[in-house]
């Protein structure tokens, strides 16, 4: 069976705090203004998927109140975020190098993650916490798994390094391709890919449906 896979990256999350997986007061609003406008768009989701992560449930949460359902998604670990920080952690290990703001100031984590994504995807980073070649084959077996539910619309809720992945995996684009879409999806934005029993075909990318030119100043984030 064919399903059109609606797969959204989580709401603005906690930047810089001790627990980053926990949704901004931003994040909570953003997440249910998409799903007003999903409702709004026609959107009728057979089944529902998050990661395990704290901010995909709460994501899914706010879109499911502005949608008005009351659903319990189906969790697929496949759909969770790379450990960055841990990553990070494994470059920087005995050097001398590491940014004093690596957490704190976006513009300096950002860069510096994504120079070491593409040296963790060449196999030069030393015990990270994850292969990437595992991370690559988690993401595939939850787009996989997700294709088989027997639903012709699916809702995934998901973070920006799988669903980069996702992309370029679909795109048969060359892996550094990842970390370059990664940078560009929105919070709250929607990529949506046909999955087919011979392929799948992406549709729409970093789309965002909630936010107009008079919230875009306030709505629109990256992180």
């Amino acid at each position: 069976m064919t399903t059109m896979l609606h797969l959204i990256r989580h709401a603005q999350a906690s930047f810089g705090a001790a627990d980053y997986d926990n949704l901004s007061e931003l994040g909570h609003r953003q997440s249910v203004a998409l799903g007003r406008s999903l409702l709004q768009q026609g959107v009728d989701p057979g089944a529902i998927f998050i990661g395990s992560q704290k901010r995909h449930r709460q994501t899914w949460e706010g879109i499911a109140e502005g949608m008005g359902l009351s659903r319990t998604p189906t969790v697929l670990p496949g759909l969770n975020e790379f450990d960055f920080h841990g990553l990070l952690d494994a470059r920087y290990k005995g050097r001398d190098d590491r940014p004093d703001t690596l957490n704190s100031d976006r513009r300096t984590h950002f860069r510096a993650l994504r120079d070491t994504v593409l040296e963790w995807q060449r196999g030069e980073i030393d015990g990270p916490p994850e292969a990437f070649a595992d991370f690559l084959a988690r993401v595939r077996a939850a787009r996989a798994a997700i294709a088989g539910n027997g639903s012709a619309v699916a809702l995934a809720v998901s973070s920006g390094g799988a669903i980069g992945m996702t992309v370029a995996d679909v795109v048969s684009a060359p892996a550094d391709q990842m970390i370059t879409l990664q940078l560009q999806v929105k919070n709250c934005a929607v990529a949506r890919i046909l999955l087919t029993s011979n392929a799948p075909y992406l549709h729409g990318f970093n789309e965002t449906p909630h936010i107009t030119a008079e919230n875009a100043d306030e709505m629109l984030t990256y992180s």
